[in-house]
C-alpha cells in the first residue's frame, strides 16, 4: 500500500496520459510511491491553471491534475527525475511554470545546481534549453525503446 496515495494517484493520472509507451519512460505506481517515501524527494503537482494541488487543499480543490514534477536532492544538488503535462493541457506554459517552481524550491533549500537526464530526441529539449539548461554529458545507447532500438541519454545541468 502506498504511503503517499494522494500524490501517487495524482502523478499516475498525468503520467498515464502524458508518456508515450514507445519510449518506456513512465514509472509505475510503486516506483512513484517508493520515490516519494524518501525524505529527499519532492513532488509539485498542478491543476490546469498552474495552482498547486496538495493534501492540504484536497477538500476545497478537487480539480484533476494537469502536470507534475518529481525531484530529489542531495547536498546542494537537485535532480529532476520526471516532469509531465497531460496532452490536453500542453502549450499553456505549465511545463515552464513547473520548472520555475522547482528552481525556486531548490534555491530555498540551498541547492546551487540542478540536473536532469533525457533521451536524445525528446522534444522537451527546447524547454530545458530556453530555461538555461546546458548539455553536460551523454550515455550512449542508455535507453531501450519498445522496438528494442537503443538511444542515447543526454545529461543537462543548470546553475541556480
Amino acid at each position: 500500500m502506498s504511503l503517499y496515495p494522494y500524490q501517487t494517484a495524482r502523478i499516475m493520472h498525468v503520467m498515464q496520459a502524458a508518456f508515450d509507451p514507445t519510449y518506456g519512460e513512465a514509472w509505475n505506481a510503486r516506483q512513484v510511491s517508493d520515490a516519494l517515501s524518501m525524505p529527499t524527494t519532492q513532488a509539485i503537482i498542478v491543476d490546469e491553471r498552474g495552482a498547486i494541488l496538495n493534501e492540504d487543499n484536497e477538500g476545497e480543490n478537487n480539480r484533476d491534475p494537469a502536470g507534475f514534477v518529481l525531484t530529489r536532492h542531495a547536498a546542494d544538488e537537485e535532480e529532476l527525475l520526471l516532469i509531465a503535462v497531460a496532452p490536453e493541457f500542453r502549450g499553456r506554459g505549465l511545463g515552464r511554470a513547473l520548472v520555475y517552481r522547482l528552481l525556486e524550491n531548490s534555491r530555498a533549500r540551498g541547492v546551487t545546481r540542478v540536473f536532469l537526464e533525457m533521451r536524445e530526441g525528446n522534444p522537451a529539449i527546447h524547454l530545458y534549453q530556453k530555461l538555461g539548461f546546458e548539455p553536460i554529458g551523454r550515455r550512449p545507447k542508455y535507453y531501450r525503446l519498445s522496438s528494442g532500438e537503443r538511444v542515447d541519454a543526454i545529461t543537462f545541468g543548470r546553475t541556480i
